[in-house]
């Protein structure tokens, strides 16, 4: 967190993202770190969660449903999302997960310029079959 004050609270969510595979709401870190964490607000949780998006260490995920999610693996990957239970979990997809800086920069009759991409995937996971 290279020039950002240092803040506990800051600490305990990026903390709780690193030590789970899920991919939570700002309502689900809350709910998981309020009982340690008395004086956290939720609103301290979404401040923080931004700053940490911001900054790149961790990743903001707008998957479709209003609500955006949270993942501490900044590694490009894919993500599947379920459109029955909406859960969001990692997914393996070499060939699209390693699309780097040379493979963005040969898209054809773009005139922008590419910083970064995300690839979701969506269907129904085992459970909601």
């Amino acid at each position: 967190m290279a020039g950002m004050k240092y803040s506990r609270q800051r600490e305990a969510i990026l903390a709780y993202l690193h030590s789970t595979k899920e991919h939570p709401t700002a309502e689900t870190v809350y709910t998981s770190l309020k009982q340690e964490n008395p004086k956290l607000s939720l609103g301290t949780v979404y401040r923080n969660l931004n700053l940490l998006a911001v900054s790149g260490e961790i990743q903001r995920l707008s998957c479709g449903d209003g609500t955006d999610h949270f993942d501490a693996t900044t590694t490009p990957h894919s993500h599947f999302v379920c459109k029955g239970c909406g859960r969001v979990m990692d997914l393996d997809v070499p060939r699209i997960s390693l699309m780097d800086d040379k493979c963005l920069s040969e898209i054809k009759d773009f005139d922008g310029e590419i910083h970064s991409h995300q690839v979701f995937f969506y269907g129904l996971c085992k459970k909601c079959l």
